[in-house]
């Protein structure tokens, strides 16, 4: 085992802090990665802070993870030292379960989230990129396309692939109308691969006050959703709605939107019910539904399609003690659009 420094939260009350701890020892198919640049999530505030109510203490937070291999075990093949490697939001899944499917990996049983949960072995802690280093299965890792920039690559193992594995599965492209409800850290990213996908995307924002980054990214239009007339000018004209918003809004305006047979997948996770009228739905043979970040094999391809069209997120780089302060400014909607640490200041 190696000690590893990183940032924790120790309870759901009290600001993240300093924090030394055992990385687990690698195994032969393991590799060791310095971690350089780490991204916040939304989910990392949520976790932090036990508003899912599955919060287990100490945890260091982060699954938007970008490195250096630094070490690789005897029989990996796919890293060696000196490689960029990433990290997203799991770390291991149940490679012996019958049931097992490497392209909707993320839903299967077994499933070893990088931080806030236990390893394989079910003891274990798993500690997330807050942190100066990690141990990973190389089956579990990403390559990292050498043309993006590294610190901006971090927010694609868990913003990018949020929104390109939908993106991909609703079959988003060239004739197909796209909506990306809220132009935030993972809307950003919505917009940037709708449009390389070649779909003609619009953003439904609270405000225009992003109108002009929405453009410049990608976007087609852009339209205020505080404006009642919006959601009567955009009645029926939307083949697909990506909503990446936590907030409570009207889901049933929105479904308004989609054309017949169009889909509203749901990205962003209300901390309360809300409430859907069936007429909503059985009127234009509409679709409700969810997405959960994507596989390992569909992150690689997210990342490849990146390393084409050169598409990384648009961040904000902070030192590792800023990090409640970020937190504080996420819940602001006061970043544009992604908050990424520098490891090396912890």
């Amino acid at each position: 085992m190696a000690l590893a420094r990183g940032y924790a939260a120790t309870d759901a009350s009290k600001p993240l802090q300093p924090f030394t701890f055992e990385r687990r020892a690698p195994n032969d198919d393991d590799i060791v990665i310095d971690i350089k640049f780490s991204g916040i999530c939304h989910s990392d505030i949520h976790q932090v802070r036990n508003e899912w109510g599955n919060s287990i203490y100490p945890m260091v937070p982060g699954h938007e993870i970008v490195g250096i291999v630094s070490a690789v075990g005897k029989n990996v093949t796919k890293f060696k030292p000196g490689d960029k490697a990433g990290v997203g939001c799991f770390v291991n899944s149940c490679t012996a379960c019958a049931s097992r499917d490497l392209d909707r990996e993320q839903y299967m049983p077994g499933l070893v989230p990088t931080y806030n949960g236990y390893e394989a072995d079910g003891k274990t802690p798993t500690y997330g990129g807050y942190s100066d280093s990690i141990v990973v299965k190389e089956d579990y890792a990403l390559s990292i396309p050498d043309n993006l920039d590294f610190a901006a690559t971090a927010p694609l193992l868990c913003a990018g692939i949020t929104l390109y594995s939908p993106l991909k599965h609703w079959q988003a492209g060239p004739g197909k109308k796209v909506a990306v409800v809220g132009m935030g850290g993972l809307g950003h990213m919505g917009v940037k691969l709708g449009a390389a996908l070649g779909a003609e995307v619009t953003v439904l924002s609270q405000s225009l006050s992003k109108k002009e980054d929405g453009l410049k990214l990608g976007a087609t239009h852009y339209y205020a959703t505080k404006d009642p007339e919006t959601f009567k000018a955009l009645a029926g004209s939307f083949d697909l709605i990506l909503c990446t918003v936590s907030a409570e809004i009207d889901w049933n305006a929105y479904l308004s939107l989609l054309k017949p047979d169009g889909a509203m997948v749901l990205l962003g996770i209300p901390e309360n019910p809300v409430p859907v009228h069936a007429f909503g739905l059985v009127g234009g043979r509409r679709s409700l539904a969810g997405s959960m970040i994507g596989s390992i094999k569909e992150t690689q391809e997210m990342l490849d399609f990146c390393g084409e069209h050169n598409i990384v997120s648009e961040i904000e780089m902070i030192r590792m003690d800023q990090v409640n302060e970020a937190y504080e400014r996420v819940l602001k909607s006061d970043v544009r659009y992604r908050f990424v640490i520098d490891t090396a200041t912890i």
